[in-house]
């Protein structure tokens, strides 16, 4: 790749726990290894500038107005007070784009950073912020008729869909992980729209030493897995209920290996009879968590992709979801993974079919091998270049102007 764009990337997270966190630490881990210019802005308990070869880390202090909008994820509506700073290191790094992560306190800077120094920007959609609020909405409302409970969580969802969508229609350009909200945000906002899928670290998660789990003749129990965030909108209300269908059809050797924190976490150390739960991990024990499932379950119909599937897939574990997030991800049923609405069903054919489980699991692999994080940011910046070379056809004049106060 020659002369590779120089990126500001705005991250509304980073180092928290999820998906678009380790997807923006892969990347700047990427831009660092390949010695490419790349400027990170972050939030953080102090404001500070950390260089480390081409990779330089802009730290911004979330105050104490800041207020959380999921476990371990901050607000600060204030951060605009940072605005001069950030200024002058963005003159001082002089990008050619500013990449926004969404619509959090640190991609409100970068829309106005990017708008005020006249440099083109890059919004990318991660989250389905628009479903998430409905599905939480809906179960706060819990006491009002069930009719007008779904009224209001879809209005809700309808509105908050048109702002999200008017955010992303600040940027030039804008990614996806997936066709659908590739072909959803070009057609509401007219941008030129790029897929921008998501990866695995190959060398983290990979297939350990198969261990024998049909929960005969002294076997361990069958572990069914999940990792992820214990919140209403990943639909982890269905773990009890996916256990009780369990034991009602005579299954009784099997336990839950459920890895994550959130608010649903102490309703589901209630319902749940047999489930190990020991929080969020990280790393090494994250990798041997996935080692020690049989079968993961991603219950979830919001995620526009789901990182952790992919993880549990390059750790050759099967995996059983939704239809909706299947399909995004691109899995094939009954070859990659199991789709379907009835998930004690999918945990069952996989449960009793042990040559089933091992071709999956194959599969899966294979399946991970072609998303790792080197392919995937190897094509990110394709589209970075792309979507520089689109702006410019468009306009007819240089894509840019160097930033300046």
């Amino acid at each position: 790749m020659n002369s590779p764009p120089r990126i500001a990337l705005f991250a509304d997270t980073f180092y928290e726990p999820n998906g678009v966190g380790t997807l923006t630490r892969e990347l700047a881990d990427f831009a660092k290894a390949r010695n490419f210019p790349f400027l990170v802005v972050r939030g953080s308990s102090r404001t500070c500038l950390v260089r480390d070869g081409s990779l330089e880390m802009l730290e911004l202090e979330r105050g104490p107005a800041s207020f959380p909008v999921d476990k371990s994820l901050y607000f600060d509506p204030l951060m605009m007070r940072h605005r001069h700073f950030v200024v002058e290191q963005l003159n001082a790094f002089r990008p050619d784009l500013i990449h926004i992560t969404g619509p959090g306190d640190l991609g409100f800077l970068g829309v106005w950073a990017a708008h005020n120094l006249r440099l083109p920007s890059v919004a990318s959609w991660h989250t389905n912020l628009h479903e998430y609020l409905s599905r939480r909405l809906y179960r706060v409302l819990n006491l009002m008729p069930q009719g007008l409970r779904t009224e209001v969580s879809q209005a809700v969802e309808r509105h908050t869909l048109r702002g999200l969508l008017r955010f992303y229609r600040t940027a030039r350009f804008v990614l996806a992980p997936n066709q659908t909200y590739v072909d959803l945000l070009h057609t509401r906002n007219g941008k030129p729209a790029f897929l921008m899928p998501h990866g695995v670290d190959l060398r983290s998660y990979h297939p350990r030493m198969p261990v024998a789990s049909n929960g005969k003749n002294g076997q361990h129990p069958f572990c069914i897995g999940y990792v992820g965030r214990l919140t209403t909108e990943k639909n982890v209300r269905i773990f009890p209920e996916l256990e009780r269908s369990l034991l009602s059809s005579g299954e009784r050797n099997f336990q839950f290996l459920i890895v994550g924190a959130g608010g649903q976490q102490k309703w589901l150390e209630k319902h749940l009879q047999n489930a190990l739960m020991p929080g969020v991990l990280r790393g090494a024990d994250l990798a041997a968590a996935y080692s020690k499932m049989d079968v993961f379950v991603f219950p979830s119909r919001t995620d526009t992709f789901g990182l952790v599937v992919l993880e549990a897939m390059a750790s050759a574990v099967p995996v059983v979801l939704a239809p909706e997030v299947g399909g995004r991800v691109g899995i094939r049923n009954g070859v990659s993974g199991v789709l379907t609405e009835d998930f004690a069903s999918g945990v069952q054919s996989l449960m009793h079919d042990p040559s089933l489980r091992e071709s999956m699991g194959c599969e899966a692999r294979h399946f991970a091998g072609n998303h790792s994080w080197s392919v995937v940011f190897e094509q990110l910046y394709d589209t970075y270049n792309e979507g520089l070379r689109v702006m410019t056809d468009r306009a007819g004049c240089p894509a840019f102007a160097q930033p300046q106060v």
